[in-house]
């Protein structure tokens, strides 16, 4: 079931609080949101907003929008129609307002290699403001066990390693919103599980939101309150795992993801 694209020039979008008492600005709202390149259209029409402090699992095949869409929300690509809203500056208009308070990870954005992870992280931390460059990097290392490495050149590591200063870089400015495309790809179980520990735990001490991009089904399950499930650029389903798994009558996400993919629930819905 899609959802419909928000009024037009309405305000940002506000969640109920504690008994209805108190009024919470989303993280992120999207409205009608188009991106056309030449003569593909990678983003169609989607329309959502992502309450704070919460993980969503934003699902898709490949060329599903996915990546565009985080893109957009970084204010990297420009829509062709719609908006983007992220920490309540329009992007990429107002970006350089909020995108200190925003970070990214993707195991397919490599870092310059004859660098030391120190060196890496220091750049990413004055390009991002952070005060004790040196401090953070310190925590850093030592939450995400890279403090032996940090002399090493980034080219020598291994994939897991190279994981885990990715996510050095992504939580070098204690971000407020956390995206994330596929941050476990290619990893062993133990290193995943490890890196999806530390994900929801600073989720949990930071209040961050967190929008995660993954063809990992177990890994959405497992992590995510909400999912938004994309197919040709356009939102196909937008629901808890659990609501998710009742109204499509299956006992895992990846068999709702083939159910969307496939175009079977459509088929069966219509019989």
């Amino acid at each position: 079931m899609r959802r419909e694209g928000l009024a037009s020039g309405r305000r940002p979008r506000q969640f109920s609080g504690v008994s209805g008492m108190s009024q919470t600005v989303a993280a992120v709202e999207i409205d009608r949101l188009v991106k056309v390149y030449k003569a593909a259209t990678a983003v169609d029409g989607i329309s959502f907003a992502l309450r704070p402090g919460t993980i969503t699992g934003l699902l898709g095949g490949n060329g599903a929008g996915k990546t565009t869409t985080i893109a957009m929300i970084m204010g990297l690509v420009s829509p062709t129609s719609g908006t983007v809203r992220a920490l309540g500056a329009e992007m990429p208009r107002q970006r350089y307002r909020v995108l200190h308070r925003m970070n990214f990870e993707s195991p397919y954005v490599e870092m310059p290699m004859r660098l030391t992870i120190r060196q890496n992280l220091a750049v990413f931390g004055r390009l991002y403001g952070v005060d004790d460059v040196a401090g953070r990097i310190a925590a850093l290392a030592a939450e995400l066990d890279l403090t032996d490495l940090l002399d090493r050149p980034t080219g020598k590591l291994s994939a897991g390693q190279k994981t885990r200063v990715s996510l050095a870089k992504a939580l070098i400015n204690s971000p407020e919103l956390l995206l994330l495309d596929e941050p476990t790809a290619s990893l062993d179980p133990d290193t995943a599980d490890w890196i999806r520990t530390r994900l929801e735990r600073y989720r949990a001490e930071r209040g961050a939101t967190v929008l995660l991009a993954s063809h990992n089904m177990a890994e959405v399950e497992r992590m995510c309150e909400r999912v938004i499930i994309m197919k040709r650029g356009r939102i196909e389903d937008d629901d808890t795992p659990a609501r998710l798994l009742q109204r499509y009558g299956r006992e895992n996400l990846e068999e709702v993801f083939l159910d969307v993919a496939r175009g079977r629930a459509r088929l069966e819905a219509a019989q």
